[in-house]
């Protein structure tokens, strides 16, 4: 596992050695970028169920200003740790083991773009979306990069959030969101 392109390009990261963590592959990551690639430049970056935290540090590399990592496993937020510091980020990272919900609300910046890649059969998905869109955690016109199964549909619409692209990628689906005017 590498970072794709940027500064950090060609960067080796640590990834588990089990298959606890599920990092999110190169061939999607590329895509993922590819499509937002106009909202990164210092952008602050949330990569919620961080695993390694390969989202945020991509987003790093391709010059965000801040990236949180989040994961309430130990052994992940070891792992972002650990990436985090061989890429030099740990001025530019704020590391949180945390659940999602009690990592959102401790956020100290708003967030320009949120990866969320929850574990695909938790059913933590829509709960997601959902508390970003009633949050002000998003500011209007950020987005959410939502990555799940290929076979789980998310609606066009959740409160102020709105589907704008949606790709399938092997098992795969990303589907991404932008945060809409509230009265819209």
């Amino acid at each position: 596992m590498r970072i794709i392109a940027g500064e950090f390009k060609g960067r080796k990261l640590t990834a588990p050695p089990d298959y606890n963590v599920r990092p999110t592959a190169e061939k999607v990551r590329e895509a993922v970028f590819s499509m937002i690639q106009m909202h990164v430049e210092d952008a602050v970056v949330v990569d919620l169920f961080a695993g390694t935290g390969s989202l945020g540090l991509e987003a790093l590399s391709r010059g965000a200003k801040r990236a949180y990592f989040v994961d309430k496993d130990r052994r992940s937020i070891s792992l972002v740790r650990e990436n985090v510091k061989a890429c030099g980020m740990e001025d530019y990272s704020v590391i949180m083991c945390s659940d999602y919900a009690l990592g959102l609300a401790n956020l100290h910046d708003r967030a320009d773009i949120v990866f969320l890649d929850p574990p695909y059969k938790a059913g933590l998905m829509l709960d997601c979306l959902r508390r970003l869109a009633e949050s002000d955690v998003l500011p209007e016109g950020g987005i959410v990069v939502a990555e799940h199964g290929r076979e789980e549909l998310l609606p066009e619409k959740i409160g102020s959030l709105e589907l704008v692209k949606d790709r399938k990628y092997g098992k795969v689906r990303v589907s991404i969101y932008e945060k809409q005017e509230a009265d819209r």
